[in-house]
């Protein structure tokens, strides 16, 4: 089931917003915490054709209740006389309000600070308080920090167990709840009704995430991170999914630190991740077989559980080469547009070196340069490349430039965007072609910039639609469509802000 949670200032506008959550979801939760005097349950309730949660939240607990401790028990205890189907009610209180006719009794215990440890002895303790739910809310910003909370929830028991993880990466918690059996998941009425920041709403449930498609035979492809380009993935990997009658879905989610994410990974029964830049740097870690690309270049974006082990693939910089050279004119078979070509790699990372190797191959003239000079100068040295010191960018001529670490515009062109390298728009010239590595969902600043200096830019969003497809077709066997990938190009794509 999908729970809706509206928290209305009136009870005028409660009506309204119980009568559009009605028709959008299985359960509505009617918070009580920002009201400004006490409702008349029965009203704003008759109509209403969806089971109720009623709850009434403390600050401490992410709600909006001012008014005394006192004054809250009382309106938690009006309100269990307006027969909802479940009353919620903190483990620290729930002794004090006794059971009441058959309403449910949902046990929650919040902790907005950090995520949850002690999960199996919370629950032992609402039992003592006769649950009938057991809810918990935690930040899980990563698979680590929700792991208590997923294994509660995929454990067997006479005690359903609902969890709400904080943040944008709560999502990846509800997903797994769906799965294992969680009596339902949250998400927001729409944009701007979120009970947290970064809370799916129930479009992007839908829309996005096809939670409702999730059963417990589901396998999920695990994709690291929650940015456009990860989204974007997700967005066009679900549609192809179930266009395709395939019973997989994606998985959203940030591995963390702990060194037992091969086993957490294991017991989801999760046997590929596709990795973001953050974690393909960090992946080779994760695997005991690693690609000749992945060993040289330390950067792994595709990570595959085969018989019992873990490889580590590098693939992105073959999709990088070949839009590259498509832009540059390549007709394909033995054509080599790079050849003798001056370019331009600003990076140092995994996903530059990747790209500096592919470059090489093609007989590229390569240069490098960085916002650290040491790291610039040992990976041109190691590489075999010229070494651009950074003061000297801009007597630096190039045919090519590759943008693989984020950057910053002068600030005197009111144009900024990352932290990395400083660049100044000068730089750029008419006769350069620019491809922007660190944006591939929408225009970056770089390249808005370097098309209106008559440069040649090739589209990041071209790369991007090269790379998930060829990945997709590794985890399918069959191919992306072109129009998906578009698709979920334009829903996932910045709104431009037009300066008025």
């Amino acid at each position: 089931m999908l729970c809706i949670a509206v928290a209305p200032e009136s009870r005028r506008l409660g009506k309204v917003d119980l009568f559009n959550a009605a028709g959008q979801c299985d359960l509505i939760e009617l918070r009580l915490d920002r009201l400004g005097k006490e409702p008349d349950l029965k009203e704003m309730l008759d109509g209403i054709a969806k089971p109720v949660l009623i709850s009434c939240r403390r600050q401490a607990d992410g709600g909006a209740w001012t008014d005394s401790e006192e004054d809250r028990l009382v309106q938690l205890r009006t309100a269990i006389i307006a027969n909802p189907a479940y009353i919620e009610l903190e483990l620290d209180i729930a002794g004090k309000i006794p059971r009441f006719g058959s309403v449910k009794r949902v046990i929650s215990h919040t902790s907005l600070d950090k995520p949850l440890t002690n999960v199996e002895a919370l629950i032992d303790q609402a039992k003592q308080v006769n649950a009938d739910v057991v809810k918990f809310v935690a930040p899980t910003p990563t698979l680590d920090a929700a792991w208590p909370l997923l294994a509660s929830v995929a454990k067997k028991r006479d005690l359903p167990v609902v969890g709400m993880g904080l943040g944008r990466e709560g999502v990846m918690f509800s997903l797994l709840g769906q799965k294992y059996g969680a009596p339902w998941v949250y998400a927001a009425l729409e944009k701007g009704l979120e009970a947290f920041p970064g809370q799916p709403t129930v479009t992007e449930m839908n829309e996005v995430f096809r939670y409702r498609e999730i059963n417990p035979q589901t396998r999920f492809v695990a994709v690291a991170g929650f940015g456009p380009a990860e989204s974007t993935t997700v967005r066009a990997f679900n549609t192809a999914f179930a266009a395709q009658g395939l019973n997989v879905r994606c998985l959203p989610l940030e591995i963390g630190l702990s060194g037992k994410a091969q086993q957490m990974l294991d017991n989801l029964h999760i046997n590929l991740v596709v990795c973001n830049p953050a974690l393909a740097e960090r992946s080779l870690n994760l695997a005991e077989t690693v690609e000749e690309s992945a060993r040289k270049a330390q950067y792994a974006d595709l990570l595959v559980k085969q018989g019992e082990g873990w490889q580590a693939f590098n693939t992105g910089w073959k999709s990088v080469l070949r839009v590259l050279e498509a832009g540059l004119g390549s007709r394909g078979g033995d054509d080599r547009p790079l050849d003798r070509r001056n370019v331009l790699i600003i990076g140092t990372g995994g996903l530059a070196k990747s790209v500096a190797a592919g470059v090489q191959r093609r007989q590229g003239l390569l240069s490098v340069t960085g916002a650290d000079d040491a790291e610039a100068r040992q990976f041109a040295q190691l590489n075999n490349a010229r070494y651009i010191p950074v003061a000297n960018l801009y007597d630096t001529l190039c045919d090519v430039v590759v943008l693989a670490e984020a950057q910053r515009f002068d600030a005197m062109t009111g144009l900024s965007s990352g932290t990395g390298i400083k660049l100044n728009p000068a730089f750029l010239r008419s006769n350069m072609h620019v491809i922007d590595l660190t944006q591939l969902v929408g225009e970056s600043p770089l390249a808005r910039e370097a098309r209106m200096r008559g440069c040649k830019v090739i589209a990041g969003e071209a790369v991007f639609a090269d790379m998930i497809s060829q990945t997709y077709k590794a985890i399918s066997g069959k191919e992306l469509a072109a129009d998906i990938i578009d698709q979920a190009l334009a829903a996932e794509r910045p709104m431009e802000v037009t300066p008025e």
